[in-house]
């Protein structure tokens, strides 16, 4: 790891703070300090996070992202990424796309653990014994970087790109359930956008959620019980406007909405 220093690391992180609560995008951070490597990243995620915790925020959970390997090979990386979720991202089914800056929509396979996971060591086995229900789910990411253009140190360390996300109604086992052969069905304004399948996610979201778990504990940081973690999108990243409503449909789990105005 090359040599950025802590200030840096903290006006990084100020300036991504600042972007988010006025909604103004910001250059990349990799145009401007070329020896950012992964781990200044986090470091950097961390800074904005603790100030948005010190305003009255809180975690209630993580998120896993970069799981696909289309999009792995697109940003030149072997592995996902992660994201720390606050009880303000939690929304219902309507949204306002003013809160946001330049969001895009992903179905996904939201778990809320029973049972805290401290990695390393973690395998499926204990997820699924961890896992109290799994439910599907709308990330909408949004970006504080201007129009998207971000490497992998630039998502990183804004949060994994993350903006809110939408819970569906129905909880299910995962015991009753195989993650890895759902398909996917994500309409916009009643017309099918794309389809995809649990598989699309590293083989199976209780893979990602293994490989969350295990990344974490070697950071000394575990998933806790009562804990929501977005398990990676399934199918294409769609652009949002006003006016516009989505449905996710996924077979033996039920679906999601979500109303932009």
């Amino acid at each position: 790891m090359g040599a950025v220093s802590d200030r840096a690391i903290a006006e990084f992180g100020d300036e991504l703070f600042e972007s988010w609560h006025s909604r103004r995008p910001i250059e990349p951070l990799t145009d401007r300090e070329s020896g950012l490597a992964v781990e200044h990243a986090y470091r950097i995620q961390e800074h904005v996070i603790a100030r948005r915790v010190a305003l009255g925020d809180r975690v209630v959970g993580k998120k896993v992202g970069l799981t696909s390997r289309v999009v792995q090979r697109a940003m030149g990386v072997d592995q996902p990424d992660f994201g720390r979720l606050l009880a303000s991202m939690v929304v219902t089914d309507t949204v306002a796309v003013s809160t946001l800056m330049q969001p895009r929509i992903e179905g996904e396979i939201a778990f809320l653990l029973d049972r805290d996971l401290s990695g390393p060591g973690i395998t499926n086995a204990d997820v699924i014994y961890a896992t109290r229900c799994v439910l599907p789910c709308f990330e909408i990411v949004d970006s504080r970087i201007r129009d998207w253009k971000i490497k992998l140190q630039d998502t990183i360390a804004d949060n994994a790109s993350s903006g809110m996300f939408v819970l569906g109604d129905r909880a299910v086992d995962l015991k009753s359930v195989d993650l890895s052969r759902c398909g996917a069905v994500l309409e916009k304004n009643g017309i099918l956008e794309c389809t995809g399948s649990g598989a699309a996610a590293l083989g199976s979201p209780v893979n990602c959620v293994t490989w969350l778990a295990n990344a974490l504990g070697r950071l000394g940081t575990p998933l806790k019980a009562g804990e929501i973690i977005l398990s990676g999108a399934l199918a294409a990243m769609l652009p949002v406007a006003p006016g516009d409503n989505f449905t996710l449909s996924i077979g033996g789990l039920g679906s999601a909405t979500v109303r932009f105005i």
